[in-house]
């Protein structure tokens, strides 16, 4: 999102994190702005019950951590990595400094928390009075419109049935049911427990 060179230039560090590493915790003080140059990162929280609720998958060039340093300084989620990550972190104060003196940078966050908030919204209107296969039909539709979490090479879904159980607060028995239908229905491909979906996307 923002150049790494100029994260660089500005005084930002390059971290590894291996996987399973839980970056920040949910209601922590916002520290310092975080941007992925690879691996993958999940943003959740996690019930009382132990459930987890999964909000967003931060992949390769995409940064996270700035909605709480621009709001109240507190983390709304937990940053989990998914896999080996490269990280380049800056810290709040010299993010702030960042931000005031590129102007360019404030359309970058403001789109960049447009979309996620208006994929939330997505989300939200997705799950209420839709059965499994709807929701899953169009939150896979979604994901390959918007080139995220679908490989654009061979067209594998990059999430895990657990994932997509929650973020779409359906069970993985509900999950592995639907999609073994919905391939029966030529809607997607199931190959080694991977998921393809269509070349042309799915309908």
């Amino acid at each position: 999102m923002i150049p790494p060179e100029l994260l660089l230039e500005k005084g930002a560090s390059s971290v590894h994190a291996n996987i399973g590493e839980i970056l920040f915790h949910e209601d922590s003080l916002a520290t310092f702005y975080y941007q992925l140059l690879n691996g993958r990162v999940r943003l959740s929280n996690f019930l009382s019950d132990g459930r987890e609720v999964l909000h967003n998958v931060i992949c390769a060039h995409e940064g996270f951590g700035e909605g709480a340093i621009l709001d109240s300084g507190v983390h709304a989620v937990t940053a989990i990595t998914d896999s080996p990550c490269t990280i380049l972190k800056i810290s709040s104060t010299r993010f702030i400094a960042m931000m005031d003196e590129y102007a360019f940078l404030h359309r970058l966050v403001a789109q960049k928390i447009a979309r996620e908030l208006h994929f939330k919204l997505f989300m939200i209107k997705l799950i209420y009075n839709r059965s499994p296969e709807e929701i899953l039909s169009n939150l896979i539709h979604r994901l390959n419109d918007n080139k995220r979490l679908v490989c654009q090479e061979c067209n594998r879904l990059m999430l895990t049935r657990q994932q997509l159980a929650n973020m779409t607060g359906l069970r993985v028995e509900t999950i592995i049911r639907t999609m073994k239908q919905m391939e029966k229905d030529d809607k997607l491909n199931i190959i080694r427990g991977k998921v393809f979906i269509p070349a042309d996307g799915i309908d």
